[in-house]
């Protein structure tokens, strides 16, 4: 599969890398969920110089440690562009996860398995989806990386305790990134065990300098916890307490071990998130498998510490009730250094280049299905994209025709998956973009809202969505990101009192008791809700306020 001079190979994988992660930068903005939050974090640390405590239209954010948002607020503070900066850190993080995973495969089998393990990387949909997603997911899978990558240095390569140490440390940058940050350290039990059961010659000793690790993580831990904890003891500020209470305790272990949303079954990640976002390495696994167990059979540690250590972080995560198929993104690049070695042999059987083969085929003749009977008029296709208002029939098609091509004309040792997923997201990337920018941003709502009202006002918006901050023309006042929307609904009726040329933007739902939504303005549909614009004449004459709230305002600086 991978015939080609090894320098060459590499040149080639890393344009090919390049091209793939970076194509789009520039290209759109935020999306939801996840995207506009971090970004309009990141430009009220610019904004207010205040970079310690991540603020959210005025009010602080608790849900995840500040790196991930000061890296995309430094690339923001650098270029001025919140629409190029917001990417550039998953991109990167992207990039160095693929570097470690090569440099990885090369020191412990040779150049070909390096270049193997980062293209099954690379080609992984799940993988490329998040290094081109401003999520903190992609990140914290590169901390996690380099924390393998240190100590199989130590471990495997027997290259000196500094890489035991950097291995700790970026577990440090892990948790400050996202708490899972420490999950690198569970290799220590194969490690441990395996050294017990199948001694070696020469074991590494180390006494207590095998708890210096921990302490090297704590240290970098301690880069951020210490401060926090001594400036908000300092503020003698409810706000910066609970702030400290919800990032320590509500959004670790509390977020963990009683889950309050996405609540899946224990299988979950097994039956619906590796089959589909693992690709194509999810295919070959019932070949895979028996390579590994003969080669742990045979005590080789190259594989029994990948290999346990991925078992252990797909249980560790399927025991929490909350689970995202993102969460275990990390154990994918030790599941493609695993695999290189064993790749070529696997599709040297019969049925695996088939099977990759079959699923382009598939894949292409379904998008080809959806496009032609979308573009045929067909109701029950048509209602697939009634939350986003756009005709994807026609790049579906697109990829259908390639990804049918591939199929067909590309059939040596499964590489159909090769030749399909470039194309597909330099075409998400640069069509898809265009196509989906005007339905995941806010812009059309507010520029119908500037039509209605050219000049500066007073404006308020129950049930706060991050993008309208991120793209608001002007001021705009919420009620707190978590008061219930009742309690939002009787603060913008007290607050219409009090200013009556003000405005309140409100999705339209039903329950209002306090505002009449059949006197609102309709500004459009955007984020898969319709947009309304209320004035005073929409309050109803009797409101009971349980409990006044005062809107937090944020006007971006020009």
């Amino acid at each position: 599969m991978f015939s080609v001079n090894a320098k060459q190979a590499s040149v080639a994988l890393a344009m090919l890398a390049i091209v793939m992660i970076f194509s789009g930068v520039g290209l759109r903005d935020p999306w939801p969920a996840d995207e506009p939050r971090f970004a309009q974090v990141a430009v009220e640390m610019v904004e207010s110089g205040q970079w310690f405590f991540p603020m959210r239209g005025g009010e602080l954010y608790p849900d995840k440690p500040p790196v991930f948002m000061w890296s995309i607020a430094f690339f923001y503070w650098l270029l001025g562009s919140i629409k190029v900066a917001f990417l550039l850190p998953s991109a990167l993080c992207g990039l160095l996860t693929l570097y470690l995973v090569y440099d990885l495969g090369k020191r412990l089998w040779n150049q070909q398995s390096g270049i193997i393990a980062a293209t099954l990387l690379l080609v992984s949909f799940q993988f490329t989806l998040q290094a081109k997603t401003a999520q903190i997911d992609a990140m914290v899978c590169a901390w996690i990386t380099l924390g393998c990558y240190g100590l199989l240095r130590h471990l495997l390569c027997r290259d000196g305790w500094f890489w035991y140490y950097l291995g700790f440390a970026a577990m440090g940058l892990g948790v400050i990134t996202k708490g899972v940050g420490f999950l690198p350290l569970l290799m220590l039990l194969p490690f441990f065990l395996v050294r017990r059961i199948q001694p070696q010659p020469n074991e590494i000793t180390g006494g207590l300098r095998w708890w210096a690790g921990p302490l090297a993580m704590l240290a970098v831990i301690a880069l951020w916890f210490v401060p926090m904890l001594l400036l908000v003891a300092h503020s003698q500020d409810a706000a910066f307490e609970m702030y400290r209470d919800n990032i320590l305790l509500k959004q670790t272990a509390k977020r963990y071990a009683d889950s309050w949303h996405h609540i899946k079954p224990f299988w979950y990640y097994l039956t619906s998130v590796i089959p589909l976002f693992w690709l194509p390495l999810s295919l070959l696994l019932p070949w895979l498998i028996p390579n590994w167990w003969r080669a742990i059979k045979a005590g080789d540690r190259r594989i029994i510490l990948p290999v346990t250590w991925v078992l252990l972080v797909l249980l560790f995560f399927s025991l929490s009730p909350g689970k995202r198929g993102v969460y275990i993104l990390p154990a994918l690049p030790m599941l493609a250094l695993v695999s290189a070695p064993f790749l070529q042999h696997v599709l040297q059987h019969r049925w695996p280049p088939r099977l990759i083969n079959l699923t382009v085929a598939l894949l292409g003749t379904l998008l080809l299905v959806l496009a032609v009977a979308g573009l045929a008029g067909m109701e029950k296709v048509e209602r697939l994209v009634d939350d986003y208002p756009i005709n994807p029939w026609w790049l579906l098609l697109s990829l259908g025709t390639i990804g049918l091509l591939s199929a067909i004309c590309v059939r040596q040792q499964g590489k159909s998956w090769l030749v399909f997923i470039l194309p597909f997201w330099l075409i998400y990337s640069t069509w898809g973009y265009n196509l989906l920018g005007p339905v995941k941003t806010p812009k059309q709502v507010l520029a119908k809202l500037a039509l209605h009202e050219p000049n500066p006002l007073p404006l308020v918006m129950i049930g706060l969505k991050e993008q309208f901050l991120l793209f608001s023309p002007y001021p705009l006042g919420h009620f707190g990101y978590h008061t219930p929307i009742p309690q939002q609904e009787q603060a913008a009726w007290q607050w219409l009192t009090e200013h009556p040329q003000g405005k309140v933007l409100v999705a339209r739902q039903s329950g209002f008791k306090c505002l009449n939504l059949d006197k609102a303005i309709d500004l459009g549909f955007a984020h898969r809700e319709d947009w309304l614009l209320l004035d005073s004449s929409a309050r109803i004459t009797d409101c009971p306020i349980e409990a006044p709230v005062s809107p937090v305002f944020y006007a971006a600086k020009p």
